[in-house]
């Protein structure tokens, strides 16, 4: 943890507060252990503390559910279980806790990180990413002066350690909306270990029992969301697919290779494809991989009595 160039810790909220060194920091998980030349050549100088910021950690309405920047990894994974969303019909609530599994993560780490901070880092395997844009989460994004603007989650990063956001911008919440949470959904992931990070994972929603959307993160440096007007067969699904990503698009890194993110991408996304063909209640498809999902380590259990 090296972050002995830091010169101040300023509690605030205000984009206007920012200036040139500074970082906003929620749980600080990934600026703690990346240190101070985290975001450039330049040392960071200050901090700008959202821990006092007060925001509620989520806002359950019948348009569907706000996420605050500062929401933990906990608290979210605790809402599928909560008073808040009994007797809703949202299928897509059962890819929440599939998404924070996925960040194979200590209990430190999911009382601490946010998810703000999950996007804002804008790694490709970022879960809360995959689960916002899978979701059509749309992100509200405060700047200085009191400005404010949306982005579709699917479209806040840009790329691997990339986002949409300006110096001084802040994301202040992600709006997962009622449309999407009421989708039969389906959720594929695999990792090159057990306890590896992501290598591929894939999101499909069937909006209004006909029309797929498929989220494709954590095997490209950025989402890539496809849209059909109804279901594909196995052969329209890969030519849009391929029409899609290009070879580049695939990210390359210890955790796996372009071309076996490439080759799982299609194979997770045939998986969806004929999981949400078949009649809602069907018997479920095998699923590729060995490690997933992860065996109970009782850490479920700790969350549910947190």
């Amino acid at each position: 943890m090296d972050m002995n160039t830091i010169e101040a810790v300023v509690p605030t909220t205000d984009p206007a507060e920012w200036r040139d060194g500074d970082a906003w920091l929620a749980g600080g998980t990934v600026l703690f252990s990346y240190g101070s030349f985290a975001f450039g050549p330049r040392p960071l100088k200050r901090l700008l503390d959202l821990g006092s910021a007060g925001w509620t950690p989520v806002t359950v309405t019948d348009d569907g559910f706000d996420l605050a920047a500062t929401c933990t990894i906990s608290q979210l994974y605790s809402l599928p279980g909560s008073p808040a969303v009994a007797g809703r019909s949202w299928p897509g609530l059962d890819l929440v806790r599939p998404c924070c599994d996925s960040f194979v993560a200590s209990f430190k780490v999911w009382n601490t990180s946010t998810v703000g901070g999950n996007l804002c880092t804008s790694l490709p395997a970022g879960p809360i990413i995959s689960l916002s844009a899978g979701l059509d989460g749309i992100a509200t994004i405060i700047g200085p002066g009191g400005t404010s603007r949306t982005v579709p989650a699917a479209d806040f990063v840009t790329g691997d350690a990339r986002n949409c956001l300006a110096p001084g911008e802040l994301l202040r919440s992600v709006h997962l909306p009622a449309s999407a949470l009421a989708s039969r959904a389906a959720f594929r992931r695999l990792s090159l270990s057990n306890l590896g990070r992501s290598g591929v994972l894939l999101i499909g929603r069937l909006d209004g029992g006909t029309s797929l959307v498929l989220t494709i993160t954590a095997a490209t440096k950025r989402p890539v969301q496809l849209r059909f007007d109804g279901l594909p067969d196995a052969d329209g699904l890969a030519d849009a697919i391929s029409a899609a990503i290009p070879e580049d698009l695939y990210h390359d890194d210890i955790h796996g290779l372009p071309v076996w993110r490439r080759d799982m991408t299609y194979r997770l996304a045939e998986e969806i494809r004929a999981e949400l063909a078949a009649p809602d209640g069907a018997p479920g498809l095998r699923v590729s991989g060995d490690f997933w999902p992860p065996k109970d380590s009782g850490l479920a259990a700790q969350q549910e009595g947190a």
